[in-house]
């Protein structure tokens, strides 16, 4: 169980994206953080990554370990399609 609230973890978890942007940014990609809800972090790939073939291994092995490392170990990343970032419930 995560010791800390969704509002607590929005300025770490902005902080730890943050980080991780400019490793992006070298392959023309991008990351937009969107929200946290019940320990999930929910963020939009943009640029380059979008249906990118290593996407999901720049969530998993990129963004989420990069949070469990500086935040908390049971973070987890979710991407939100374009389009859904107003519809998070229904992912």
């Amino acid at each position: 169980m995560i010791p800390f609230t969704d509002e607590e973890l929005m300025n770490p978890v902005k902080t730890a994206i943050d980080k991780i942007r400019p490793s992006l940014a070298l392959d023309g990609g991008d990351i937009d953080f969107i929200t946290v809800k019940n320990a999930n972090v929910y963020v939009q790939l943009k640029g380059a990554c979008i249906g990118c073939a290593s996407s999901g291994n720049t969530l998993k092995y990129g963004v989420e370990r990069q949070l469990k490392m500086d935040i908390h170990p049971e973070l987890v990343v979710i991407n939100v399609p374009a389009g859904m970032e107003n519809d998070i419930d229904n992912l």
